[in-house]
């Protein structure tokens, strides 16, 4: 018998293990509140 598919989130935020929100691009795999706060260290700017 094969073991039972593992669905819905299984990775949460690297810096504080949240399961929402998450930014997946470049493989970052941030919640979006620690995106917000790390954001210019990585080289992100706001423009409007």
């Amino acid at each position: 018998m094969e073991p039972k598919k593992k669905f819905g989130r299984k990775v949460g935020c690297e810096r504080c293990g949240r399961k929402r929100g998450i930014i997946r691009r470049y493989g970052m795999h941030l919640c979006r509140q620690c995106f917000r706060e790390i954001a210019p260290q990585l080289g992100f700017k706001k423009y409007s």
